[in-house]
């Protein structure tokens, strides 16, 4: 399986998305930089993009912050180690933190392997993910794409991705989720570059970068 993990297999990919769709690589073209934001694998990752769930960037920066100093190194057995106090003083919410304890105990004994689904296929690796209370599919798309590196995931139920695209095919109002997933099937099999060139448009035409992570 083709996988993005560095500047150049981006670069490499956005050439031939740009041959495939002219019309998304002169909205490339226009972005001072389309963002790599690769982050590590396991249980660390999955905890940045689940306290970034519904917040701003800057809100989750500050809170993930706090809860990788909390728990530092940040694993599922250092989460399970906090205390309700140090946790309370993090700031997730408690739907956050539940998440994230059964992700860990779930790591903790077995059940979930994140390497493992790291080399799945994406709709297999999607099932697995989100099997666990609070990973839906904005946050399942999001883990494959920046922490495993799957190079044809398109998360369609983004609101910035769904403003961009509006923008940028010339729709007057944003897709809805089905339909945009729809067009986005035109960007196989290099829909999560296609995902970073909407965002990076977004972040041009908004002055505001609210790509997920990094």
């Amino acid at each position: 399986m083709q996988r993005i993990g560095n500047a150049d297999d981006l670069q490499i990919a956005l050439g031939a998305l740009a041959a495939q769709s002219p019309r998304l690589g002169a909205i490339a073209a226009q972005c001072p930089e389309i963002p790599l934001r690769l982050m590590p694998a396991g249980f660390a990752g999955l905890a940045e993009i689940v306290t970034g769930q519904m917040i701003s960037k800057q809100a989750a920066a500050a809170i993930f912050g706090r809860l990788s100093a909390a728990a530092s190194p940040l694993t599922a057995e250092t989460y399970l180690r906090l205390s309700p106090e140090a946790l309370a003083g993090i700031g997730l919410t408690r739907a956050k933190q539940a998440t994230l304890k059964g992700v860990a105990n779930a790591i903790a004994d077995g059940t979930l392997d994140l390497a493992a689904i790291g080399i799945m296929p994406a709709d297999e690796a999607m099932k697995r993910l989100m099997h666990h209370r609070g990973i839906g599919a904005w946050t399942a798309e999001v883990y494959l794409m920046f922490c495993a590196g799957h190079i044809d995931i398109f998360p369609a139920g983004d609101l910035a991705l769904r403003i961009a695209a509006a923008d940028a095919l010339g729709h007057s109002t944003r897709p809805e989720i089905d339909a945009l997933r729809a067009l986005a099937q035109a960007w196989k099999p290099y829909r999560s570059v296609a995902a970073r060139v909407l965002w990076a448009h977004y972040a041009r035409i908004t002055k505001r970068d609210v790509l997920p992570v990094g």
